[in-house]
């Protein structure tokens, strides 16, 4: 631990140097004679823990630890003093200091309260270091999620046979923005929603509208080759409206004319819980 002494009687600093350096509390930085300089010195310094007198030329230990607070939040102060008033001694608990000391310099007392001070700060360091480690697994989470449900997509267009068309991209950056922002189609449009990546909105819809096409024909013609297609059963309604695929189905046996037709919000809502099922 770095520790630096703000103190005005001289006797006390070697005091004080003598029992940090004779019973290895820490790394002695230095030290300043008044309030001001002594500040100077904290902002320059950036110690661990600071020794400081309350009453001093230029600038008190209340106003010292204030300021030097504002600046270095986890900078440790111990305020040394021959006061004995309770609303003094109050003030400087206020101020932001860790424990007082009364003057005449006892050295046991020195050393019991610089070493619960040096376990505060290496309790808040390790603390601190759970928390990053805790924040940086949270964030490697979030990013994973992110490559999952995009990795999720891939895979169910990969099993309805959409991976290589053109709007196959669009349909991934659709249901990364709506895993990314929590939402769903209920309450955007699919005009809205490509709005976000492009100017030309309708070009991309036309593309995506396409693509999940191809999607329902390549379902309705596992379905007839297989209508308990695992495939098949688990996507013709998932993503799709299934009496659609069987119109579709129709069209393709040459029964109908008329062709199944794509609900793009049904299909888009479907791969976000698809990406998020398949992680």
């Amino acid at each position: 631990m770095n520790i630096f002494i703000v103190e005005d009687d001289s006797n006390i600093i070697k005091i004080l140097e003598k029992i940090i350096k004779d019973r290895e509390l820490g790394n002695l930085l230095g030290y300043a004679k008044d309030g001001v300089n002594g500040l100077l010195e904290i902002q320059s310094l950036n110690p661990d823990i600071v020794l400081v007198d309350l009453l001093m030329p230029g600038k008190d230990g209340i106003s010292l630890v204030k300021e030097a607070k504002a600046i270095h939040p986890n900078t440790q102060f111990i305020m040394i003093s021959q006061v004995t008033s309770k609303d003094m001694i109050g003030k400087s608990y206020q101020s932001g200091i860790e424990y007082f000391i009364s003057k005449p310099i006892n050295a046991i007392e020195v050393e019991s309260v610089i070493s619960k001070v040096q376990d505060k700060l290496n309790m808040n360091r390790k603390l601190n270091q759970i928390q990053s480690l805790f924040t940086q697994e949270q964030n490697n989470l979030e990013t994973r999620k992110v490559s999952y449900s995009v990795e999720g997509v891939k895979r169910v267009m990969q099993r309805i046979g959409i991976v290589g068309e053109a709007g196959s991209q669009d349909i991934i950056n659709i249901v990364k923005y709506l895993h990314d922002t929590k939402q769903n189609m209920s309450s955007l449009t699919v005009k809205e929603l490509c709005s976000h990546f492009t100017k030309q909105v309708k070009t991309m819809e036309q593309r995506i509208r396409r693509t999940a096409t191809v999607g329902m024909i390549n379902l309705a013609n596992l379905g007839i080759e297989d209508y308990m297609n695992e495939i098949f059963t688990e996507y013709s309604n998932g993503l799709y409206n299934f009496e659609q695929i069987k119109i579709e189905m129709d069209y393709i046996r040459g029964k109908s004319k008329k062709r199944g037709k794509v609900n793009l919000k049904k299909f888009i809502d479907g791969m976000v819980f698809y990406s998020s099922r398949e992680n």
